[in-house]
């Protein structure tokens, strides 16, 4: 009999070994490719760029990272995780520029993609299809519980996802949602745990009832 779960395993594994051994930067036949490390907010999404990143640097590949110039919370020009962990990266006020910018770089990484817009989605695919393995950050959905940005159209073209997920604030289980605790109708709110809190789709749905009744 055909061993389902053996079957999950294997793939894991094999989709596992891929993404995080690095590519022989030696090898001439160059293939791009496209990862995307999507989630709520406080999922570790930046966390886990940064250390795909840094496990480049490692192999002496050589990395450029960006994000929106609008992002500044932690840094100006750094990317920061909520636990700290930074590397040095360019803020772009446009996606375009990160082609400028990007150079002779064997790995390209993005965070926060959902600031950015639709074009995104074109400058990722270009890199990828110039042997270039970009790897990128943001949330999947925004505070209504809706896709967002250039995000859903990535996630369409990249070769590799990775879904994290947070813990829900109010159950403590697994969390999708980026619930906004202040009254705020603009799209981007920049904030961290005085605006925002992870919240499972059950308890994401119960807040969000409450508040039409109101």
């Amino acid at each position: 009999m055909y061993n389902f779960k053996s079957w999950i395993k294997v793939q894991h594994f094999d989709n596992t070994k891929f993404m995080f051994i690095e590519k022989n930067i030696n090898n001439s036949d160059k293939k791009g490719f496209i990862e995307i490390i999507c989630g709520s907010m406080f999922s570790g999404k930046t966390e886990e760029l940064i250390r795909r990143l840094k496990r480049a640097k490692i192999a002496k590949q050589r990395v450029e990272i960006f994000k929106p110039a609008v992002d500044i919370r932690y840094d100006e020009n750094d990317v920061v995780s909520h636990d700290e962990h930074s590397i040095k990266s360019t803020p772009v006020a446009s996606a375009s520029e990160i082609l400028f910018y990007s150079g002779d770089a064997d790995v390209i990484g993005i965070d926060e993609a959902q600031f950015f817009d639709q074009e995104l989605v074109d400058v990722c695919n270009k890199l990828a299809n110039s042997g270039i393995r970009v790897i990128v950050a943001g949330l999947d959905m925004d505070y209504l519980g809706n896709p967002f940005g250039p995000i859903p159209s990535l996630l369409a073209t990249a070769e590799y996802v990775t879904k994290v997920h947070a813990i829900c604030m109010e159950c403590g289980g697994l969390a999708q949602h980026s619930y906004r605790t202040v009254t705020d109708d603009k799209l981007v709110l920049l904030g961290e745990t005085d605006r925002y809190e992870p919240l499972c789709r059950s308890c994401f749905q119960k807040k969000m009832k409450n508040e039409t009744k109101k």
